[in-house]
């Protein structure tokens, strides 16, 4: 036996938590007790934490919790911790950041060969979005729900099993939802909201999903080559929607609000509407234009923009707001003739 076999025999007596005497060592091992106190001394030289004790009673122990007993993973649950680990290396500063490198090799080794590439990198599948400055914007909170959820586990499987996926998208603005089947690549978490990112297979363009829209999503049974070029990473920053933006325009009906230079300053710095098209209009004031007329979205807007700020189109929206403002006029005219 050489040393480096029996340094790891002595490593492996000493897990027990129970003390070990050099003389039980030295028998196990057929060797003297000099012999023994090197390999002890090259042990602890490499950084092993060993707690020795002297007298009739003593001998050699680990440092509790040194090393764990083993535990049996599933490939998923693998996944699911490479995964959680991918999100947390994207804080600015992360605890036990070397113990969490160390763990990650460790947790690698023990995958299949068919999924060890894919996860070997796992941040490029799994982002986190850092929270942007929230101008003005409403409606990205969501409860999860267990759709939420099967969407979400669902997509991350199809990535693992390199298998298509199927689901309906809800568009809550039309109320409708639309089917799509997708080479699934990778999942984001934006706001508190988690979105799924991948390659729809009718218009060969990666897209990117709201998981709380997704419905009825399922595994298919046809296979797709990764997109080895592909990083969750090219999504972020609002890279994705911008992208998303500039295809709405193409897909739905345009609102346009005429607003000041200091109004589309300030919105410039939102998440949401800085992608936005913002044109100049020529007399000084910029011309805002957003692929959406949903009265939900367009009208608090107008609202907390205030003056300066004009509803061009939709003219049904105009003609809602004009009444509205028609109306706060009647009611606060009346106590100024009244004061």
């Amino acid at each position: 036996m050489n040393p480096i076999e029996r340094a790891l025999g002595i490593l492996l007596l000493l897990t027990g938590g129970k003390l070990v005497p050099a003389t039980v060592l030295a028998e196990r091992f057929q060797v003297s007790l000099r012999t023994i106190y090197r390999d002890i001394d090259r042990l602890i030289a490499l950084g092993v934490p060993i707690d020795a004790e002297r007298g009739a009673e003593g001998g050699y122990r680990l440092a509790s919790g040194y090393l764990q007993p083993p535990v049996a993973l599933s490939r998923d649950e693998t996944a699911a911790l490479l995964a959680a680990m991918a999100l947390v290396r994207s804080s600015r500063t992360v605890p036990l950041a070397n113990d969490l490198a160390s763990a990650e090799k460790k947790l690698l080794a023990t995958l299949p060969k068919t999924v060890h590439g894919l996860l070997k990198e796992a941040d490029k599948i799994v982002g986190i979005e850092p929270i942007p400055p929230d101008i003005f914007h409403a409606g990205t909170k969501a409860e999860p729900t267990e759709d939420w959820q099967r969407a979400l586990d669902g997509f991350m499987a199809g990535i693992l099993d390199g298998k298509r996926v199927r689901f309906d998208h809800v568009n809550p603005s039309r109320n409708t939802a639309k089917a799509h089947d997708v080479e699934p690549y990778g999942v984001m978490f934006d706001r508190d909201l988690w979105y799924l990112a991948g390659r729809c297979v009718d218009t060969q363009t990666v897209k990117v999903y709201r998981a709380d829209r997704v419905r009825g999503l399922e595994i298919s049974g046809m296979f797709f080559r990764p997109d080895k070029s592909f990083s969750i990473k090219t999504l972020l920053g609002g890279a994705w929607l911008s992208q998303a933006m500039r295809r709405w325009e193409q897909e739905e009906e345009i609102a346009k609000i005429l607003i000041t230079a200091q109004q589309a300053k300030k919105l410039s710095a939102d998440w949401y509407y800085r992608h936005a098209v913002f044109t100049p209009a020529g007399d000084g004031r910029i011309l805002l234009s957003i692929p959406s007329t949903d009265r939900a979205r367009i009208l608090p807007l107008v609202r907390w923009l205030g003056p300066g700020a004009e509803l061009l189109s939709p003219d049904s929206l105009r003609a809602e707001f004009a009444a509205e403002l028609a109306a706060l006029t009647a009611l606060y005219g009346h106590d100024t003739a009244a004061g």
